[in-house]
């Protein structure tokens, strides 16, 4: 254990650190850099990571970027570099499935106050008829995550949540749950007659440039996958880490999307700026407002946009230092997506994660590494950036 620590140590030191100064904001000082390599390299001592990637960014650029350690825990494994591909996991659910149910309704196929007994007659005289497509994006469904039949995925889980108690009225209990993404992926698919995948590679993908990033990578790119976990502790490159979407073929509302740093930076900037980045909308500005206002459940005490992580047991990311209207989503497989529009500033952490045993040290990670970047984040000039409180949006 001894050896593993020093070794990892050993790969830090020799990492490069790549920072690009923007506009508006940049690291405050070499310091920071610093601290942001020695926290990985502790995360690696300590044996939570095998290697990953912190991008920093705002509005118009990339503020810091650096890779570090190797894309698995084998002693051939290749060092990870800014362009190695994720899985992404359950960063899927915001960076595929809710822009594409958000793209819908901002071209008038659906709304967020449909019942699913509108889309999915599995539903009808089911007694979830209160049931709203806004309940699956805020997990306030009542629903629960079930087991599949092997030999009809899809249709069993539509079925198993169409017969299911539900468990709280809808909109006010707050339960994490896969199957309101596997759902809002079908609805997806009902509604546009597009596959997930095949939807979101058109409507975002290729205008926002995000060429890296897709469903079931291409076999010829698995060497530049890092790897996750499988459920025997295997290195498992190329392939979706979670069984569920595995079932699914790799294209899952909830998981089964890869992608780099760099092309999850654009989909950032793309959000900060409003729906649209060079030149390229892909949503209304109205519509990403009303994605990441603050919707609340449990009387108050748990915040979600749509789709989006604010407030709730699951945002460890957001740290210490971001703002009240900051927003973001964490992976099973190590990744978590953190930005905030008061300040134009997002952090993207993308990590060959090995223990998923000790999550509060995993999640301790994250939110020490979003305050550490809270902190250093400065504009020019010296003072933090800020920007008015925004107003909620309402379904409609």
């Amino acid at each position: 254990m001894l050896i593993k620590k020093l070794l990892a140590i050993a790969v830090v030191l020799l990492i490069s650190l790549v920072a690009v100064t923007g506009d508006s904001a940049s690291l405050a000082s070499d310091s920071g850099n610093e601290a942001i390599s020695r926290l990985m390299a502790r995360a690696m001592a300590d044996g939570l990571i095998a290697g990953g990637v912190v991008l920093v960014g705002n509005r118009r650029d990339v503020l810091y970027e650096t890779a570090f350690g190797k894309e698995s825990s084998l002693p051939e494994a290749l060092p990870v570099t800014v362009d190695t591909i994720f899985d992404l996991a359950s960063l899927t659910k915001v960076v595929a499935t809710t822009p594409a149910v958000m793209k819908l309704a901002e071209e008038g196929r659906l709304s967020l106050v449909d019942p699913l007994s509108k889309w999915f007659p599995e539903f009808v005289g089911q007694g979830k008829d209160d049931v709203l497509v806004v309940n699956l994006l805020t997990h306030t469904s009542g629903l629960d995550d079930t087991s599949l039949s092997a030999a009809h995925p899809l249709q069993s889980a539509i079925d198993n949540a169409a017969c299911q108690k539900l468990k709280g009225e809808p909109g006010y209990r707050f339960r994490y749950a896969d199957i309101n993404f596997i759902l809002l992926a079908e609805l997806v698919h009902r509604v546009s007659g597009m596959t997930l995948d095949r939807f979101t590679a058109a409507a975002f993908y290729a205008p926002l440039g995000m060429d890296q990033t897709a469903f079931n990578p291409d076999v010829r790119l698995y060497g530049r996958c890092a790897a996750t976990l499988d459920q025997a502790g295997r290195p498992l490159v190329g392939r979706v880490q979670d069984p569920v979407a595995a079932q699914l073929g790799g294209v899952a509302g909830h998981a089964g999307l890869f992608s780099t740093a760099g092309d999850l930076a654009r989909f950032c900037r793309m959000l900060l700026n409003g729906g649209s980045l060079d030149g390229q909308r892909v949503l209304a500005e109205r519509t990403v407002d009303q994605m990441t206002v603050p919707y609340f459940s449990r009387g108050g005490k748990v915040a979600r946009g749509l789709g989006w992580d604010m407030a709730s047991p699951y945002s460890s990311p957001r740290g210490s230092g971001f703002s009240e209207y900051s927003f973001g989503h964490t992976g099973y497989s190590g990744g978590s997506i953190w930005i905030d529009p008061q300040s134009g500033t997002y952090v993207i952490f993308l990590s060959v994660r090995l223990d998923y045993r000790h999550t509060h040290a995993f999640n301790k990670l994250r939110s020490e590494l979003s305050t550490l970047v809270a902190d250093e984040l400065v504009p020019e000039g010296g003072q933090h950036l800020a920007a008015g409180p925004r107003e909620p949006a309402s379904f409609r």
